[in-house]
Protein backbone atom coordinates (compact mmCIF):
# COMPACT_ATOMS: atom_id res chain seq x y z
CA UNK A 1 0.00 0.00 0.00
CA UNK A 2 1.46 3.39 -1.00
CA UNK A 3 2.64 5.51 2.27
CA UNK A 4 0.01 8.47 0.69
CA UNK A 5 -3.19 6.39 0.94
CA UNK A 6 -5.23 6.62 4.41
CA UNK A 7 -6.46 3.48 5.62
CA UNK A 8 -10.47 3.34 5.70
CA UNK A 9 -11.84 4.41 9.36
CA UNK A 10 -14.55 3.07 10.95
CA UNK A 11 -17.63 5.41 12.29
CA UNK A 12 -20.42 3.59 14.34
CA UNK A 13 -23.86 4.26 13.68
CA UNK A 14 -24.37 3.57 17.68
CA UNK A 15 -27.62 2.14 16.22
CA UNK A 16 -28.22 -1.27 18.43
CA UNK A 17 -27.51 -4.20 15.73
CA UNK A 18 -26.85 -1.73 12.60
CA UNK A 19 -23.21 -1.67 13.00
CA UNK A 20 -23.30 -5.56 13.14
CA UNK A 21 -25.17 -6.08 9.91
CA UNK A 22 -21.69 -3.12 8.25
CA UNK A 23 -19.16 -5.62 10.62
CA UNK A 24 -17.83 -2.44 12.39
CA UNK A 25 -20.13 0.73 10.94
CA UNK A 26 -19.41 2.86 8.27
CA UNK A 27 -16.30 4.45 6.90
CA UNK A 28 -14.95 7.76 7.14
CA UNK A 29 -15.43 10.26 4.23
CA UNK A 30 -17.93 7.53 2.75
CA UNK A 31 -20.97 8.54 0.73
CA UNK A 32 -23.95 6.61 1.70
CA UNK A 33 -27.85 6.38 0.28
CA UNK A 34 -30.54 5.32 3.46
CA UNK A 35 -33.51 5.08 0.96
CA UNK A 36 -37.28 3.94 1.71
CA UNK A 37 -41.03 5.09 1.13
CA UNK A 38 -42.37 7.55 3.56
CA UNK A 39 -43.16 6.62 7.25
CA UNK A 40 -39.99 4.01 7.28
CA UNK A 41 -38.32 5.77 9.83
CA UNK A 42 -35.20 7.76 7.59
CA UNK A 43 -35.90 11.02 9.74
CA UNK A 44 -35.19 9.07 13.05
CA UNK A 45 -32.88 6.80 11.75
CA UNK A 46 -30.74 10.20 9.96
CA UNK A 47 -31.20 11.99 13.55
CA UNK A 48 -29.95 8.98 15.68
CA UNK A 49 -27.44 8.80 13.87
CA UNK A 50 -26.54 12.34 14.48
CA UNK A 51 -27.02 12.29 18.21
CA UNK A 52 -24.94 9.45 18.62
CA UNK A 53 -22.22 10.76 16.91
CA UNK A 54 -22.71 14.46 19.22
CA UNK A 55 -22.63 12.13 22.32
CA UNK A 56 -19.03 10.78 21.37
CA UNK A 57 -17.82 14.43 20.58
CA UNK A 58 -17.81 14.79 16.86
CA UNK A 59 -19.56 17.71 15.01
CA UNK A 60 -22.67 17.08 12.92
CA UNK A 61 -24.45 18.82 10.13
CA UNK A 62 -28.21 18.16 9.27
CA UNK A 63 -28.87 19.42 6.31
CA UNK A 64 -32.83 19.25 5.66
CA UNK A 65 -34.24 19.82 1.98
CA UNK A 66 -37.97 19.01 2.70
CA UNK A 67 -40.69 21.51 3.47
CA UNK A 68 -41.05 20.95 7.00
CA UNK A 69 -39.49 23.16 9.34
CA UNK A 70 -36.16 21.84 11.42
CA UNK A 71 -38.44 23.29 14.67
CA UNK A 72 -41.23 21.11 13.66
CA UNK A 73 -39.09 17.77 12.68
CA UNK A 74 -37.52 18.24 16.31
CA UNK A 75 -40.52 18.67 17.87
CA UNK A 76 -41.62 14.77 16.12
CA UNK A 77 -38.68 13.38 17.68
CA UNK A 78 -38.00 15.80 21.11
CA UNK A 79 -39.84 11.87 22.77
CA UNK A 80 -37.17 10.05 21.55
CA UNK A 81 -34.31 8.84 24.64
CA UNK A 82 -31.81 9.64 21.87
CA UNK A 83 -32.31 13.76 21.99
CA UNK A 84 -30.28 16.03 23.65
CA UNK A 85 -31.44 19.07 23.26
CA UNK A 86 -28.77 20.77 24.85
CA UNK A 87 -26.60 19.07 21.78
CA UNK A 88 -28.68 20.77 19.39
CA UNK A 89 -26.80 24.39 18.14
CA UNK A 90 -23.69 22.38 19.92
CA UNK A 91 -22.59 19.19 18.44
CA UNK A 92 -25.42 19.43 16.04
CA UNK A 93 -26.32 22.30 13.50
CA UNK A 94 -29.56 21.91 11.90
CA UNK A 95 -29.98 24.40 8.43
CA UNK A 96 -32.37 24.71 5.71
CA UNK A 97 -31.19 23.82 2.40
CA UNK A 98 -34.51 23.95 0.79
CA UNK A 99 -34.49 27.71 -0.31
CA UNK A 100 -30.90 26.94 -1.58
CA UNK A 101 -31.66 24.80 -3.68
CA UNK A 102 -35.33 26.00 -4.89
CA UNK A 103 -33.15 29.23 -6.03
CA UNK A 104 -30.01 28.13 -7.48
CA UNK A 105 -30.60 25.07 -7.99
CA UNK A 106 -28.10 21.63 -7.30
CA UNK A 107 -25.16 23.92 -7.76
CA UNK A 108 -26.61 26.19 -5.07
CA UNK A 109 -27.17 23.51 -2.74
CA UNK A 110 -23.44 22.27 -3.24
CA UNK A 111 -21.97 25.74 -1.86
CA UNK A 112 -24.60 25.37 0.92
CA UNK A 113 -23.07 22.00 2.05
CA UNK A 114 -19.36 23.16 0.98
CA UNK A 115 -19.59 26.48 3.35
CA UNK A 116 -21.49 24.87 6.31
CA UNK A 117 -19.59 21.65 6.81
CA UNK A 118 -16.37 23.98 6.74
CA UNK A 119 -17.72 26.27 9.08
CA UNK A 120 -19.06 23.77 11.57
CA UNK A 121 -15.73 21.45 11.42
CA UNK A 122 -18.34 18.57 10.77
CA UNK A 123 -17.39 15.07 10.39
CA UNK A 124 -20.88 13.84 9.57
CA UNK A 125 -23.03 15.27 7.31
CA UNK A 126 -27.15 14.05 6.99
CA UNK A 127 -29.13 15.65 3.67
CA UNK A 128 -32.93 14.71 4.32
CA UNK A 129 -35.38 14.53 1.76
CA UNK A 130 -32.34 14.18 -0.99
CA UNK A 131 -35.25 13.07 -3.82
CA UNK A 132 -36.13 17.25 -3.89
CA UNK A 133 -32.36 17.44 -5.40
CA UNK A 134 -32.84 14.74 -7.56
CA UNK A 135 -35.95 16.20 -9.09
CA UNK A 136 -34.12 19.96 -9.58
CA UNK A 137 -31.24 18.07 -11.67
CA UNK A 138 -32.09 19.21 -15.18
CA UNK A 139 -30.45 15.73 -16.09
CA UNK A 140 -29.14 12.37 -14.99
CA UNK A 141 -25.64 13.76 -16.13
CA UNK A 142 -26.28 16.60 -14.07
CA UNK A 143 -26.83 14.91 -10.62
CA UNK A 144 -24.60 12.45 -11.69
CA UNK A 145 -21.97 15.86 -11.31
CA UNK A 146 -23.66 16.66 -8.52
CA UNK A 147 -23.05 13.56 -6.50
CA UNK A 148 -19.22 13.23 -7.61
CA UNK A 149 -18.75 16.80 -6.39
CA UNK A 150 -20.09 15.79 -3.30
CA UNK A 151 -18.72 13.05 -2.79
CA UNK A 152 -15.11 14.52 -3.44
CA UNK A 153 -15.66 17.20 -0.52
CA UNK A 154 -16.34 13.85 1.47
CA UNK A 155 -13.56 12.41 0.96
CA UNK A 156 -11.34 15.50 1.11
CA UNK A 157 -12.74 16.57 4.37
CA UNK A 158 -12.94 13.09 5.96
CA UNK A 159 -16.87 13.60 6.58
CA UNK A 160 -19.36 10.73 6.19
CA UNK A 161 -22.40 11.75 4.17
CA UNK A 162 -25.55 9.58 4.31
CA UNK A 163 -28.43 10.81 1.42
CA UNK A 164 -32.08 10.29 3.02
CA UNK A 165 -33.91 9.45 0.03
CA UNK A 166 -37.12 7.71 -1.22
CA UNK A 167 -36.66 4.75 -3.56
CA UNK A 168 -35.67 6.10 -7.30
CA UNK A 169 -38.30 4.50 -9.86
CA UNK A 170 -35.06 4.01 -12.13
CA UNK A 171 -32.80 1.15 -11.01
CA UNK A 172 -29.71 1.57 -10.80
CA UNK A 173 -30.20 5.69 -10.37
CA UNK A 174 -27.63 8.17 -11.49
CA UNK A 175 -26.88 8.18 -7.62
CA UNK A 176 -26.94 4.77 -6.56
CA UNK A 177 -24.36 3.58 -9.42
CA UNK A 178 -21.59 6.05 -7.56
CA UNK A 179 -22.24 6.06 -3.74
CA UNK A 180 -20.08 3.62 -1.03
CA UNK A 181 -22.96 2.29 0.07
CA UNK A 182 -27.02 1.77 0.30
CA UNK A 183 -29.21 0.70 2.51
CA UNK A 184 -32.83 -0.27 2.06
CA UNK A 185 -36.12 0.12 4.60
CA UNK A 186 -39.07 -1.29 4.09
CA UNK A 187 -42.70 -1.60 5.96
CA UNK A 188 -45.51 -3.70 5.42
CA UNK A 189 -48.35 -4.74 7.38
CA UNK A 190 -48.66 -8.34 8.81
CA UNK A 191 -51.89 -9.05 10.41
CA UNK A 192 -51.93 -7.09 13.58
CA UNK A 193 -48.58 -5.27 13.41
CA UNK A 194 -46.14 -3.26 10.77
CA UNK A 195 -43.17 -5.49 9.37
CA UNK A 196 -40.49 -3.58 9.09
CA UNK A 197 -37.17 -4.37 7.14
CA UNK A 198 -33.73 -3.30 6.49
CA UNK A 199 -31.29 -4.83 3.28
CA UNK A 200 -27.61 -3.75 2.37
CA UNK A 201 -27.60 -3.70 -1.14
CA UNK A 202 -24.54 -2.05 -1.24
CA UNK A 203 -21.05 -1.74 0.59
CA UNK A 204 -17.89 -1.00 -0.44
CA UNK A 205 -14.62 -1.44 0.86
CA UNK A 206 -16.10 -4.72 3.72
CA UNK A 207 -17.94 -7.42 3.85
CA UNK A 208 -21.71 -7.46 5.86
CA UNK A 209 -24.67 -9.65 6.44
CA UNK A 210 -26.58 -10.18 3.91
CA UNK A 211 -30.20 -10.51 3.28
CA UNK A 212 -33.20 -9.21 5.02
CA UNK A 213 -32.95 -8.06 8.64
CA UNK A 214 -35.70 -6.68 11.33
CA UNK A 215 -36.11 -3.52 12.90
CA UNK A 216 -38.31 -1.80 15.37
CA UNK A 217 -38.88 2.18 15.98
CA UNK A 218 -39.53 2.40 19.62
CA UNK A 219 -38.94 5.87 22.87
CA UNK A 220 -35.33 4.21 22.02
CA UNK A 221 -35.23 5.47 18.27
CA UNK A 222 -34.75 2.70 15.46
CA UNK A 223 -33.09 -1.34 16.35
CA UNK A 224 -32.27 -3.70 14.22
CA UNK A 225 -32.36 -7.00 14.43
CA UNK A 226 -29.92 -8.66 12.43
CA UNK A 227 -30.99 -12.22 11.38
CA UNK A 228 -30.31 -14.78 13.48
CA UNK A 229 -29.17 -17.07 10.48
CA UNK A 230 -26.30 -14.99 10.25
CA UNK A 231 -25.53 -14.15 13.18
CA UNK A 232 -24.23 -17.50 14.56
CA UNK A 233 -20.99 -18.52 16.00
CA UNK A 234 -18.46 -20.10 14.46
CA UNK A 235 -17.37 -21.81 17.83
CA UNK A 236 -17.67 -25.34 17.05
CA UNK A 237 -18.86 -28.10 19.14
CA UNK A 238 -16.49 -29.17 22.08
CA UNK A 239 -15.03 -32.71 21.37
CA UNK A 240 -13.70 -35.36 23.79
CA UNK A 241 -15.60 -36.55 26.60
CA UNK A 242 -19.27 -36.58 26.45
CA UNK A 243 -20.69 -35.06 29.87
CA UNK A 244 -23.92 -35.35 31.01
CA UNK A 245 -26.50 -32.44 32.49
CA UNK A 246 -29.01 -34.03 35.21
CA UNK A 247 -32.81 -33.25 34.22
CA UNK A 248 -33.85 -32.66 37.40
CA UNK A 249 -35.92 -36.33 37.25
CA UNK A 250 -34.01 -39.67 38.49
CA UNK A 251 -35.87 -42.06 36.55
CA UNK A 252 -35.86 -39.85 33.59
CA UNK A 253 -31.88 -40.06 33.23
CA UNK A 254 -31.25 -44.04 34.10
CA UNK A 255 -33.59 -44.20 30.69
CA UNK A 256 -31.13 -41.59 29.34
CA UNK A 257 -28.10 -43.21 30.03
CA UNK A 258 -27.03 -40.74 33.10
CA UNK A 259 -28.56 -37.63 31.69
CA UNK A 260 -29.09 -35.02 28.95
CA UNK A 261 -26.44 -34.75 27.12
CA UNK A 262 -24.06 -31.67 28.02
CA UNK A 263 -24.89 -28.88 24.65
CA UNK A 264 -27.75 -30.28 23.73
CA UNK A 265 -31.22 -29.63 23.03
CA UNK A 266 -34.23 -31.87 23.35
CA UNK A 267 -37.44 -31.40 22.27
CA UNK A 268 -40.39 -32.75 24.43
CA UNK A 269 -43.98 -33.80 22.47
CA UNK A 270 -46.75 -34.15 23.54
CA UNK A 271 -50.39 -32.75 24.03
CA UNK A 272 -51.95 -30.71 26.01
CA UNK A 273 -51.54 -31.88 30.08
CA UNK A 274 -49.35 -34.41 29.44
CA UNK A 275 -46.34 -32.44 32.02
CA UNK A 276 -44.41 -31.38 29.45
CA UNK A 277 -43.91 -27.88 31.43
CA UNK A 278 -43.22 -29.63 34.62
CA UNK A 279 -40.66 -32.16 33.03
CA UNK A 280 -39.18 -28.78 32.00
CA UNK A 281 -39.26 -27.41 35.47
CA UNK A 282 -37.72 -30.12 37.23
CA UNK A 283 -35.04 -29.80 34.62
CA UNK A 284 -34.37 -26.04 35.78
CA UNK A 285 -34.44 -27.33 39.34
CA UNK A 286 -30.87 -28.44 38.80
CA UNK A 287 -29.65 -25.02 38.12
CA UNK A 288 -27.69 -23.09 40.10
CA UNK A 289 -25.32 -20.24 40.83
CA UNK A 290 -22.54 -22.32 38.61
CA UNK A 291 -25.09 -23.34 36.05
CA UNK A 292 -27.76 -20.26 35.60
CA UNK A 293 -31.24 -20.74 33.98
CA UNK A 294 -33.54 -19.60 32.01
CA UNK A 295 -37.59 -20.21 31.65
CA UNK A 296 -38.68 -18.07 27.96
CA UNK A 297 -42.09 -18.68 27.90
CA UNK A 298 -44.74 -17.85 25.28
CA UNK A 299 -48.08 -18.49 26.90
CA UNK A 300 -47.83 -18.43 31.38
CA UNK A 301 -46.83 -15.43 32.77
CA UNK A 302 -44.22 -15.22 35.64
CA UNK A 303 -46.93 -15.51 38.21
CA UNK A 304 -48.64 -18.31 36.80
CA UNK A 305 -45.39 -20.40 36.59
CA UNK A 306 -44.52 -19.41 39.97
CA UNK A 307 -48.32 -20.62 41.15
CA UNK A 308 -47.16 -23.94 39.33
CA UNK A 309 -43.34 -23.85 40.14
CA UNK A 310 -44.81 -23.61 43.94
CA UNK A 311 -47.09 -26.54 43.82
CA UNK A 312 -45.17 -29.15 41.82
CA UNK A 313 -41.37 -28.07 41.78
CA UNK A 314 -39.78 -26.50 45.10
CA UNK A 315 -36.37 -27.43 43.92
CA UNK A 316 -37.22 -24.59 40.85
CA UNK A 317 -38.72 -22.45 43.48
CA UNK A 318 -35.47 -22.21 45.69
CA UNK A 319 -33.36 -21.29 42.89
CA UNK A 320 -35.98 -18.58 41.84
CA UNK A 321 -35.13 -16.96 44.81
CA UNK A 322 -31.97 -17.26 44.77
CA UNK A 323 -31.57 -15.77 41.40
CA UNK A 324 -30.16 -18.56 39.78
CA UNK A 325 -32.83 -18.67 37.42
CA UNK A 326 -34.70 -15.63 35.64
CA UNK A 327 -38.27 -16.29 33.81
CA UNK A 328 -38.80 -14.09 30.46
CA UNK A 329 -42.30 -14.06 28.93
CA UNK A 330 -42.92 -13.23 25.75
CA UNK A 331 -46.38 -12.63 24.51
CA UNK A 332 -46.36 -14.54 20.78
CA UNK A 333 -48.41 -11.63 19.54
CA UNK A 334 -46.05 -8.81 20.21
CA UNK A 335 -42.61 -9.35 18.00
CA UNK A 336 -41.02 -11.30 15.31
CA UNK A 337 -38.41 -14.28 15.32
CA UNK A 338 -34.75 -12.03 15.23
CA UNK A 339 -36.89 -9.45 17.98
CA UNK A 340 -37.58 -12.54 20.32
CA UNK A 341 -33.78 -14.54 19.51
CA UNK A 342 -32.36 -11.27 20.33
CA UNK A 343 -34.15 -10.95 23.52
CA UNK A 344 -33.35 -14.62 24.64
CA UNK A 345 -29.50 -14.36 23.64
CA UNK A 346 -28.78 -11.36 25.60
CA UNK A 347 -30.16 -12.46 28.72
CA UNK A 348 -28.16 -16.07 27.95
CA UNK A 349 -24.60 -13.93 27.36
CA UNK A 350 -25.47 -11.76 29.93
CA UNK A 351 -26.03 -14.10 32.79
CA UNK A 352 -23.59 -16.88 31.37
CA UNK A 353 -27.18 -19.36 31.25
CA UNK A 354 -26.58 -23.18 31.03
CA UNK A 355 -30.23 -24.78 31.16
CA UNK A 356 -32.58 -23.54 29.30
CA UNK A 357 -36.45 -24.63 28.93
CA UNK A 358 -38.43 -22.97 26.13
CA UNK A 359 -41.69 -23.31 27.08
CA UNK A 360 -44.09 -23.22 24.43
CA UNK A 361 -42.25 -23.87 20.70
CA UNK A 362 -45.61 -22.77 19.02
CA UNK A 363 -44.74 -19.30 19.87
CA UNK A 364 -42.14 -19.09 17.68
CA UNK A 365 -44.81 -20.26 14.76
CA UNK A 366 -46.64 -17.37 15.20
CA UNK A 367 -43.83 -15.04 14.56
CA UNK A 368 -42.88 -16.78 11.40
CA UNK A 369 -44.99 -15.00 8.47
CA UNK A 370 -43.95 -16.58 5.51
CA UNK A 371 -40.52 -17.49 6.64
CA UNK A 372 -39.49 -20.76 6.96
CA UNK A 373 -38.95 -22.09 10.82
CA UNK A 374 -36.41 -24.85 10.25
CA UNK A 375 -32.97 -22.46 9.40
CA UNK A 376 -33.83 -19.77 12.05
CA UNK A 377 -34.23 -23.18 14.62
CA UNK A 378 -31.15 -24.69 13.72
CA UNK A 379 -29.24 -21.27 13.65
CA UNK A 380 -30.53 -20.84 17.20
CA UNK A 381 -29.91 -24.56 18.18
CA UNK A 382 -26.16 -24.02 16.96
CA UNK A 383 -25.84 -20.34 18.55
CA UNK A 384 -27.07 -22.07 21.91
CA UNK A 385 -24.67 -25.21 21.47
CA UNK A 386 -21.79 -22.53 20.86
CA UNK A 387 -22.56 -21.01 24.32
CA UNK A 388 -22.53 -24.23 25.88
CA UNK A 389 -26.19 -24.06 26.84
CA UNK A 390 -28.32 -27.24 27.44
CA UNK A 391 -31.66 -26.92 26.51
CA UNK A 392 -35.49 -28.57 26.50
CA UNK A 393 -38.15 -27.17 24.10
CA UNK A 394 -41.83 -28.03 24.76
CA UNK A 395 -43.70 -28.53 21.86
CA UNK A 396 -47.77 -29.25 21.50
CA UNK A 397 -49.62 -31.54 19.09
CA UNK A 398 -53.26 -30.97 18.32
CA UNK A 399 -54.39 -35.16 18.78
CA UNK A 400 -54.90 -35.53 22.73
CA UNK A 401 -55.80 -39.50 22.81
CA UNK A 402 -55.12 -41.87 20.02
CA UNK A 403 -52.70 -44.25 17.73
CA UNK A 404 -51.21 -41.24 15.64
CA UNK A 405 -49.75 -37.72 16.66
CA UNK A 406 -49.07 -34.71 14.22
CA UNK A 407 -45.40 -33.93 14.83
CA UNK A 408 -45.70 -30.22 15.20
CA UNK A 409 -43.32 -27.64 13.12
CA UNK A 410 -42.12 -29.63 10.59
CA UNK A 411 -38.42 -29.85 9.36
CA UNK A 412 -36.95 -29.73 12.96
CA UNK A 413 -36.77 -33.21 14.08
CA UNK A 414 -33.12 -33.18 12.35
CA UNK A 415 -32.04 -29.97 14.42
CA UNK A 416 -32.81 -31.47 17.77
CA UNK A 417 -30.49 -33.38 19.40
CA UNK A 418 -33.25 -35.91 21.67
CA UNK A 419 -37.13 -36.53 21.33
CA UNK A 420 -39.24 -37.33 24.53
CA UNK A 421 -42.80 -38.23 23.87
CA UNK A 422 -45.73 -38.00 26.19
CA UNK A 423 -48.75 -38.72 25.61
CA UNK A 424 -52.25 -39.54 26.36
CA UNK A 425 -53.39 -43.88 26.78
CA UNK A 426 -57.08 -44.37 27.14
CA UNK A 427 -58.73 -47.59 28.80
CA UNK A 428 -61.92 -48.59 30.32
CA UNK A 429 -62.77 -45.08 32.33
CA UNK A 430 -59.13 -43.75 32.97
CA UNK A 431 -56.88 -42.05 31.11
CA UNK A 432 -53.02 -42.81 31.16
CA UNK A 433 -49.84 -41.18 30.83
CA UNK A 434 -46.90 -42.55 29.30
CA UNK A 435 -43.38 -41.52 28.65
CA UNK A 436 -40.78 -42.01 25.47
CA UNK A 437 -37.90 -41.82 24.41
CA UNK A 438 -37.97 -41.35 20.80
CA UNK A 439 -34.15 -40.12 20.29
CA UNK A 440 -31.06 -39.19 21.84
CA UNK A 441 -28.15 -38.25 19.39
CA UNK A 442 -25.30 -40.65 19.65
CA UNK A 443 -26.23 -42.30 22.92
CA UNK A 444 -27.62 -45.55 23.68
CA UNK A 445 -31.13 -44.97 26.05
CA UNK A 446 -33.95 -46.90 27.12
CA UNK A 447 -36.79 -47.10 24.60
CA UNK A 448 -39.54 -49.08 26.91
CA UNK A 449 -42.23 -47.16 27.63
CA UNK A 450 -42.47 -45.93 31.42
CA UNK A 451 -45.82 -44.82 32.91
CA UNK A 452 -45.94 -41.44 33.93
CA UNK A 453 -48.25 -39.40 36.74
CA UNK A 454 -47.82 -36.41 39.16
CA UNK A 455 -46.65 -36.46 42.87
CA UNK A 456 -45.60 -33.65 45.20
CA UNK A 457 -42.92 -33.11 43.73
CA UNK A 458 -43.61 -33.31 40.07
CA UNK A 459 -43.69 -36.23 37.62
CA UNK A 460 -42.77 -39.20 38.94
CA UNK A 461 -41.92 -42.17 36.59
CA UNK A 462 -42.49 -45.99 37.11
CA UNK A 463 -39.29 -48.09 37.66
CA UNK A 464 -40.06 -50.40 34.92
CA UNK A 465 -42.05 -50.70 31.72
CA UNK A 466 -44.39 -53.02 33.43
CA UNK A 467 -47.26 -51.40 34.15
CA UNK A 468 -47.47 -49.27 30.48
CA UNK A 469 -47.46 -52.81 29.12
CA UNK A 470 -50.58 -53.39 31.11
CA UNK A 471 -52.17 -50.64 30.00
CA UNK A 472 -51.25 -50.45 26.22
CA UNK A 473 -52.96 -54.33 26.50
CA UNK A 474 -55.56 -52.82 28.07
CA UNK A 475 -56.27 -50.64 25.62
CA UNK A 476 -55.69 -52.37 23.08
CA UNK A 477 -58.65 -55.06 23.69
CA UNK A 478 -60.93 -52.56 24.15
CA UNK A 479 -62.67 -52.37 21.27
CA UNK A 480 -63.19 -56.13 20.84
CA UNK A 481 -64.79 -56.29 24.29
CA UNK A 482 -67.15 -53.53 23.05
CA UNK A 483 -67.89 -55.11 19.59
CA UNK A 484 -68.43 -58.35 22.37
CA UNK A 485 -70.52 -56.37 24.44
CA UNK A 486 -72.67 -55.02 21.37
CA UNK A 487 -73.34 -58.46 19.81
CA UNK A 488 -75.02 -59.40 23.27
Amino acid sequence: MSSDVRPLRRVLSGIKGLDDILHGGFFGGGLYIVEGPPGVGKTILGNQICFNQAAAGSKVLYITLIAETVGRMLLNIGDLKFYDEGAVGNGIFYVSGFNALKKDGLSGLLHLLRREVAARKATTLVVDGFASASDHAKSREDLKLFVQQLQTQADASECTVFLLTNPSEQKPSSEETMVDGIINLTTSVHEWRSARELCVRKFRGSSYLQGVHSYDITEDGVTVYPRLETLVSQTSDINGELKRVLSGNPSLDQMLGGGLPARSSTMVIGPSGTGKTTLGLQFLGESSAQEPGLLFGFYETPERIRTKVTATCPALLKQLDAGHVQILWQAPTDQFLDEIADRMLRDIKKRKVKRLLIDGLGGFKKALRSRPIEPFFSALVHELRAQGVTSICTAEVIEIVGPTMTVPLQGLSDVTDNHILLRFIETGASLFRLLSILKVRDCAFDSDLRELHFAAGGLELAENSASAKSILLSASRRPEAELTQENR
